[in-house]
């Protein structure tokens, strides 16, 4: 038993030693788990941020002006004030992504009881800008208009006040939700990249012959590989979180970072062993590659991070929860964003366990199919 141990700790500093050497990949890790955390979760897709946008005020009244003044970052640039015939140029250029068209007399039409049109003209070629902006245009002008109009006269007061408080997010701030998910994504992404870069590597370079000649077991070549790429992932993760997530980003941690760090070793033995299973699948680099993406994107896409399983269709939950990542997405978020604690999270840990013991029997039957057929 200790001699099977030293074989897995030496191979595995073996492992380390060869990852240090690819200064490249290195630099990727770095990378991934710092700038692209902290740009991914300043610039979500989807959201808006800083979107530009003119007005045309035929009306240059106090209410146009006040609509103008509500524009402001980090969702809008400063508004342009244009006239109207220069609308249509500045959208063609793409200098504005909205164009908005405030009519002669609407402030008067507004305090007469009238229902004025304003014209909202969208560049809809900035798809996620588009699409968002537009709600948050209309929402804005109607909440201005209501506010002016409440002035001036008496308004029938709703039957009902709801009061708003959002939990574990209190500012709404989207960059929180995104810089964890980026993290989870990098984690399952590193664990099943360098690990089957590994074996891969040991087959081009003709070191795995001289493996298969020394007295190892297939399951102590396995097991080198696991938990010194894991280690790498790991340490990465803690980096990301301790630094990047919660200084840089100021993301407010309501839970156990050493509860975190426990599940994230549990998800990367899962997604590790996933990695050798596809490394036995493929022969080279490119082929790795092209398998990692047809796993990795439904992984990243289907299991609660990018979209709520409750919207997924039952199928597909059913298909997912057998993916380590569903269950990881869900011990992430409560543990970071909640505060859940070990008795709140026991069966995401158990189901990840669970998952990751299938995932390392199959592989290490699939590494002792591939190494018979090479002996």
């Amino acid at each position: 038993m200790s001699a099977s141990l030293a074989n897995i700790f030496h191979l595995g500093i073996k492992e380390l030693r060869s990852l240090w050497r690819d200064p490249v990949l290195l630099i990727f890790v770095l990378y991934a788990f710092s700038l692209a955390i902290y740009s991914t979760a300043t610039s979500i897709p989807g959201t808006l941020n800083r979107a530009p946008i003119s007005i045309v005020d035929h009306d240059r009244s106090q209410l146009s002006t006040r609509i103008r003044a509500a524009f402001y970052p980090p969702f809008f640039i400063e508004p342009v004030l244009i006239d109207e015939s220069e609308m249509d140029r500045r959208l063609d250029e793409g200098h504005d992504t909205f164009a908005l068209v405030i009519p002669p007399d609407f402030q008067k039409d507004v305090l007469a009881g009238h229902r004025p049109s304003v014209q909202l003209n969208v560049d809809a070629t900035r798809i996620s800008q588009a699409f968002a902006g537009s709600g948050y245009v209309q929402s804005i002008v109607s909440g201005e208009v209501a506010a002016f109009a409440r002035r001036y006269r008496a308004a029938e007061a709703l039957p009902v006040d709801l009061a708003l408080r959002a939990r574990f997010n209190p500012a709404l701030d989207q960059s929180w939700f995104g810089a964890v998910v980026e993290v989870i994504n990098n984690v399952t992404m590193f664990a099943i990249i360098l690990t089957g870069a590994a074996l891969i590597r040991e087959r081009e370079h003709g070191t795995i012959e001289h493996l298969l000649v020394m007295p190892l077991t297939p399951f102590e070549i396995m097991a080198s590989k696991i938990w010194s790429m894991g280690l790498v992932v790991l340490v990465a993760c803690a980096f990301s979180i301790l630094l990047v997530v919660r200084e840089l980003l100021s993301v407010s941690i309501g839970g156990s970072i050493p509860l975190f760090i426990f599940g994230t070793m549990l998800h990367l033995f899962a997604a590790s062993s996933m990695g050798i299973f596809l490394a036995t699948l493929a022969r080279t680099m490119p082929q790795l590659g092209l398998l990692i993406i047809l796993v990795l994107l439904p992984l990243q896409m289907l299991s609660g991070g990018m979209t709520p399983m409750e919207s997924m269709p039952e199928a597909v939950r059913i298909l997912m929860f057998a993916a380590p990542t569903t269950h990881f997405v869900s011990l992430g978020q409560a543990i970071l964003f909640r505060g859940a604690g070990i008795g709140e999270v026991w069966p995401q840990l158990v189901a990840i366990t669970i998952i990751g013991a299938v995932l390392f029997a199959a592989a290490l039957m699939r590494f002792r199919a591939s190494i018979g057929a090479m002996a």
